[in-house]
């Protein structure tokens, strides 16, 4: 339905049989659509020369369909039918022409159709109800033979025409309609049940028949990650019986814990995102090759959803007050679907005061899951009122995002700033490179006949995703799909294109998992490994020294050592007290610079206001209009927020984390220096072990010798290096404040508009300058909800300042910590050596050679597997 196209004389004609005056903007697509369907209903009723009771029930059933649950709609309509039963408009067809001109040709199909299926209420169909139906559907330009169709499906006929059906489903495809109200989704598909009724019975196929979805790069992957388990376990052992022969310090058994843990606990994480009705849960079930998720035309996911291997069939909730309970699987999907009440009415609300915070699916068969992928589906996102915090949570760890359109009217503006929001959070807030992890997914593709059409809607796409501030990373990111044929496809293991171009896209996928997520990482878990091992053989000839003679501790010597781990630990207690002063330091700055902000920050957000639109009409949409000024209100603040974390809070922190990152280098060099003495005085090789234990240690994503680089490479015109360089959980330390307090502000202020609701109703659209009015009342009572709020966001500030400073001490202190090891461990293996007997020293000696080459046979194994690998790219 195009709006542009409602006329003056159109606006006219809807004022005079309402007897209202309505302007352009009160004419709503539900409105339209009532008005031309109330005309061609009530013709049908009067054709005859009779009314009988079955004619006026499926009236009032037929109408009622598309009342919103709220508004002023029902009250409209009721004018609307008094109007042109008095005035006989249905028998002027060419003056009500200019109410039909704006539908498209599905909608002008499903028009007609609800004429024939009143035709029909009363069990047979009337000659001049009929005749009737012909006329309006020939100036409707519904070709003939759809005509025949309609009627014959509604009397029950089984000589359907094949080619006029395949039509008629094409037309009537809910998702065609999934740009208007719902409403108009769950009549088209009620529509095909009632006239054609196999056209549901795909639905309901058993999975008897269905074929195996098979994920080859995946389970391949599979294996990779089994032998790196193996090496890890034959390397634990190894370590276990030296260090329990003090031939090794513990630390290298508690590093290789952790690695065993990362790889036995490793899944790829895939999240499904977009707005409401795009077919998520139908590309899942193609994905599982089973119907897990419930499906409905109209929007359905209602929580977020974590589906993941389990030994058993088995479905867990967990609720937002910490509480969580199994369910039977029965009630999986009504527990994960939103009301259908709410789905056709206020969604927002039903989801607000949702108690679920998430439901977790275990499956032990499916091959996805068997294949070490975990899905996280989202609920739609366009009307949630916790979409930024829902979609915080979704991209937190996750290997890949899947990012659902609809062909129809593929990126609409509100998914296009959703799109650019993920590309942001997804590649650490780079405004210029794309988000390589991110999948579009171009749903629906089926409904678009045209090859000419499609290839429009690809050259479209690809210029916005692909373009000059690309946001996906190449096209092998962007595909062209039907969930439901391909999973009809699977089902029926039938092979058809849609189904070639689904499994094009797990192709992608899972060479993107496997190969640019899950290589690199293995990759990188083999190099963590082989550094551990020669970790261990270092630390061994020095063991091996010490049982030699060749590494000697006098009494003076083990004194000396003693005061070293003494002055270690002294600079690790120095260097937390200078983290402590400098976090304080930046709050209390970062205090200041914010209580300046806040006072203007009332100004000028009370003048952006006047930039706050909405395409919804006061007179029947009064409270998506209230919603669409509340999140101009918080995008406003948003973008506030945004510019004054990255200009005053950035400033802060890299000026004073730079005097810490200077201390830290100057401690640890002090550190280092003490170990080379150590190693010049007994001929130990603590230094090299120092080293390459450095090589491993990363704490929250820092790496250690980058504070080292930093530190000696330091040039005061270029700290932002230093702030781009910072890491922590993978988000850059920028957009970590950029994103701080933002993400909960739709849920603050969405949560005050609708308390703000009912209030509005009672406004008259004659009050002087209404549109100025409510803003004005929104954004005061938005306002008074973050003034409310402003000591929690700025919390969430400090406390992420805070972390800052003290990974950045972390980081320091687990190095100090393992120089601290080094000293322990080897007066341990020399007081050792000089209480064994020469018979217990010569057996020491040859287990160290026996581990020594146990270690170095590893580490072969680990070089073949990583060429493998890198073969395998």
């Amino acid at each position: 339905m195009d709006i542009a196209k409602i006329s003056t004389e159109s606006v006219e004609l809807l004022s005079l049989i309402t007897g209202k005056n309505l302007t352009k903007n009160d004419i709503t697509p539900p409105v339209l659509f009532l008005a031309n369907l109330v005309i061609i209903l009530i013709g049908v009723i009067y054709a005859d020369g009779k009314v009988v009771e079955e004619e006026k029930a499926r009236l009032k059933i037929t109408i009622h369909k598309f009342i919103p649950p709220k508004g002023n709609v029902l009250e409209l309509t009721k004018l609307m039918i008094h109007g042109v039963s008095q005035q006989q408009l249905y028998k002027k067809i060419e003056t009500i022409l200019t109410l039909i001109y704006p539908l498209s040709t599905p909608e002008k199909l499903l028009l007609i159709s609800f004429g024939y299926e009143m035709s029909a209420a009363d069990g047979d169909m009337d000659v001049r109800e009929k005749k009737y139906l012909e006329i309006v559907g020939k100036k409707l330009g519904v070709r003939p033979q759809r005509l025949q169709l309609l009627e014959a499906g509604f009397i029950h006929q089984d000589n359907l025409d094949k080619k006029s059906i395949d039509e008629v489903k094409y037309l009537l495809n809910p998702a065609r309609f999934h740009q208007l109200d719902n409403i108009f989704v769950k009549a088209a598909s009620e529509m095909l049940n009632s006239l054609l009724p196999s056209y549901k019975q795909k639905q309901n196929k058993t999975n008897k028949l269905k074929q195996t979805v098979v994920y080859k790069d995946l389970k391949e992957f599979q294996k990779y990650r089994q032998e790196l388990e193996n090496i890890c376990h034959q390397t634990y052992k190894i370590f276990a019986e030296s260090s329990e022969r003090d031939l090794l310090p513990n630390t290298l058994i508690s590093e290789l814990d952790k690695i065993l843990e990362k790889i036995q606990s490793q899944k790829f994480r895939v999240a499904a995102l977009g707005e409401f009705s795009q077919g998520k849960s139908t590309l899942l079930n193609a994905l599982f090759g089973e119907e897990i998720q419930p499906v409905r035309e109209i929007p359905c996911s209602g929580t977020v959803t974590v589906l993941k291997y389990g030994e058993k069939k088995r479905v867990v909730c967990h609720y937002k007050d910490g509480k969580e309970a199994e369910i039977p699987l029965r009630e999986y999907q009504s527990k994960a679907s939103i009301s259908e009440t709410a789905a056709l009415g206020n969604m927002s609300e039903e989801l607000a005061h949702s108690e679920l915070e998430e439901i977790i699916f275990e499956h032990p068969d499916l091959e996805l899951f068997q294949s070490g992928v975990e899905i996280l589906d989202s609920p739609g996102l366009n009307e949630h009122p916790d979409r930024t915090a829902i979609t915080q949570k979704l991209l937190e760890n996750t290997d890949a995002v899947i990012f659902l359109t609809n062909a129809s009217r593929p990126l609409n503006q509100g998914e296009r700033e959703l799109i650019q929001s993920l590309k942001l959070q997804l590649n650490g807030n780079k405004i210029d490179l794309p988000a390589d992890n991110l999948f579009v997914l171009v749903n629906f593709i089926d409904l678009v006949r045209s090859e000419k059409i499609r290839q429009q809607i690809r050259n479209r796409l690809e210029n916005f995703l692909l373009g000059e501030k690309p946001i996906i990373a190449d096209g092998s990111r962007l595909h062209f799909i039907s969930a439901q044929a391909a999973l009809d496809g699977i089902l029926e293991c039938e092979e058809n294109e849609y189904l070639t171009y689904f499994n094009n896209f797990t192709h992608s996928i899972e060479k993107f998992l496997t190969i640019e997520r899950g290589a690199v990482e293995i990759q990188q878990i083999f190099t963590k490994i082989n550094a551990l091992i020669s970790e261990g053989i270092k630390a061994l000839e020095q063991a091996e020294k010490v049982l030699d003679g060749k590494v000697y501790l006098s009494v003076e010597a083990k004194v000396e050592v003693l005061k070293k781990i003494e002055d270690a630990s002294g600079r690790d207690v120095k260097i937390l007290s200078t983290t402590e002063k400098l976090k304080n330091k930046s709050i209390k700055q970062a205090t200041e610079a914010w209580n300046k902000w806040v006072e203007g920050l009332g100004d000028r957000l009370e003048k952006k206001s006047y930039e706050w639109c909405s395409e919804h009409s006061l007179l029947w949409d009064k409270e998506k209009v209230l919603k669409d000024y509340a999140e101009g209100f918080a995008n406003s603040l948003a973008t506030e927020l945004e510019n004054w974390s990255n200009r005053e809070v950035k400033e802060i922190v890299v000026n004073n984390l730079q005097i810490l990152t200077k201390e830290v280098c100057q401690n640890l060099e002090v550190i280092r220096m003490d170990l080379q003495a150590v190693d010049c005085q007994i001929n130990s090789n603590l230094n090299e072990q120092f080293d390459l234990a450095i090589e491993n240690i990363k704490a929250d994503g820092l790496d250690i010798s980058s504070i080292t680089k930093l530190g000696e490479n330091y040039d005061d015109n270029k700290r932002g290096g230093l702030w781009e360089n910072l890491t922590l959980g993978g988000l850059t330390a920028g957009a970590l404040f950029m994103f701080t307090g933002v993400g909960f502000l739709p849920i603050l202020l969405t949560g005050g508009a609708v308390v703000l609701i009912s209030s509005f109703f009672g406004m008259s659209p004659d009050d002087e300058n209404p549109e100025i009015k409510i803003k004005q009342q929104v954004y005061d009572a938005c306002f008074q909800k973050f003034d409310k709020s402003t000591a929690e966001i700025f919390n969430r500030i400090c406390e992420n300042i805070a972390e800052v400073f003290y990974s950045q001490f972390k980081s320091a202190s687990k190095v100090i910590e393992q120089a601290i090891f080094l000293y322990e461990n080897l007066l341990e293996q020399e007081d050792k050596a000089h209480q064994e007997t020469q018979e217990q020293l010569e057996s020491q000696k040859k287990i160290i050679a026996e581990k020594k080459q146990q270690l170095t046979e590893i580490k072969k194994k680990i070089e073949t597997v990583i060429t493998k690998i890198i073969d395998r790219k």
